[in-house]
């Protein structure tokens, strides 16, 4: 990608013709440079914030969508490899049926696991309405984060964006050790 110089130059320059596609690619640092871009009166604030939303739902439906029918496009052994047996499948699509909407939340707040959670609720066949309106709640308070963010701080966008990798990093982490001790929880008692 380019260095945030240049995505801030270009977005300048080409307002949201630009800021759409780029929205779609890198959310959040592209939100906060948008934001502050408004902030200096080159942008409408509103038009930003509805653009990084659409963009930002826009983006996880192709996730959920390489999920639900690209995945099923790799030949056997390969899925196979991936450990996309039929029993866990089954074990996920029973999963984000009970409990896809936190699941969903989650990843979209950790940021690091996001891209993960959205295929794999392709995987698992949740319900595409339901799938984009869990999103959307989601989405709607995040996005606004960064745009309040950016509205207020931007121009420090390199220092915001070295920030949210640092958070993304540490929320992956904890998610990875939440996992883990889950896993030691319920093999222990399967052993008892």
């Amino acid at each position: 990608m380019f260095g945030l110089e240049t995505v801030a130059a270009l977005i300048a320059k080409n307002g949201l013709a630009i800021l759409a596609p780029i929205a779609l690619i890198e959310g959040p640092i592209v939100t906060v440079i948008a934001a502050w871009l408004a902030s200096r009166g080159l942008m409408d604030l509103w038009s930003v914030t509805l653009v990084v939303i659409l963009a930002d739902l826009l983006g996880d439906v192709v996730l959920y969508a390489l999920g639900r029918w690209g995945i099923n496009r790799l030949p056997p052994r390969w899925r196979l490899r991936l450990g996309l047996n039929r029993a866990r499948l089954t074990a996920l699509g029973s999963h984000f049926g009970t409990k896809g909407g936190r699941t969903l939340v989650i990843g979209k707040l950790t940021h690091s696991a996001g891209a993960a959670v959205l295929v794999a609720a392709g995987l698992a066949r949740m319900p595409l309405l339901r799938f984009i309106g869990i999103n959307l709640v989601a989405t709607v308070p995040k996005s606004l984060l960064f745009v309040g963010l950016g509205y207020a701080f931007g121009s420090a966008y390199s220092q915001i964006d070295s920030w949210i990798a640092r958070v993304s990093l540490v929320l992956l982490a904890v998610l990875v050790l939440g996992g883990l001790v889950y896993i030691m929880k319920t093999r222990s008692k399967k052993q008892a």
